[in-house]
C-alpha cells in the first residue's frame, strides 16, 4: 500500500472519530446542536427528544464510534508497516466495515431513517476506494 492510500485511510478514520465526537456531544445540552442538525437532515419519523435515554444512547454511540476510529487508525498503521504480509488485517478491517454498513443501513431503513444510507454509502465508498485502489486485499503494494 502506498503512503497516499495509507494517509487516505488515516484521514478517513479521523473523520469517523470526529463524527463520534459529534454524537457523544449529544449527551449534553450545551453540545447537542450538531446532533440536532444531523437528525433534521435525516428526516426520520417524529421529532428528536433529548430525554435521558436518548442522551445516554448518543453518548454510547459516540464513544463506540470513537473507539472504532482509534482501532482503525492504529490497525491501518500496523498493516501498512507489514506491507505484503498485512492481507489478513485488511480482510478483517474490510469485513468489519462491510458488516457495519449492512447492519447500520438495514436498521436505518427499518426504523424510518432511510436517508442515513446516503452518508453510510459515502463512508463505505471512501473506504473501499482506498482498499481496492491500493490492492491491499490482494496482498500486494500499490
Amino acid at each position: 500500500m502506498s503512503t497516499f492510500w495509507r494517509n487516505w485511510l488515516l484521514v478517513w478514520s479521523v473523520g469517523v472519530a470526529i463524527f463520534g465526537l459529534v454524537l457523544a456531544g449529544g449527551a449534553f445540552e450545551a453540545t447537542s446542536g450538531p446532533v440536532s442538525l444531523i437528525y433534521q437532515g435525516l428526516q426520520g419519523p417524529g421529532d428528536l427528544t433529548f430525554d435521558p435515554a436518548m442522551r445516554f444512547t448518543l453518548a454510547v454511540m459516540g464513544c463506540v464510534s470513537i473507539g472504532w476510529a482509534v482501532t482503525m487508525f492504529l490497525m491501518i498503521r500496523v498493516a501498512y508497516s507489514l506491507g505484503d504480509r498485512a492481507r489478513p488485517i485488511w480482510i478483517g478491517l474490510t469485513a468489519g466495515v462491510v458488516t457495519w454498513f449492512v447492519t447500520d443501513s438495514s436498521l436505518s431503513v427499518a426504523t424510518g431513517f432511510g436517508l442515513n444510507v446516503i452518508p453510510n454509502a459515502g463512508l463505505i465508498v471512501t473506504y473501499l476506494v482506498a482498499i481496492l485502489g491500493s490492492g491491499a486485499l490482494k496482498g500486494r503494494s500499490a
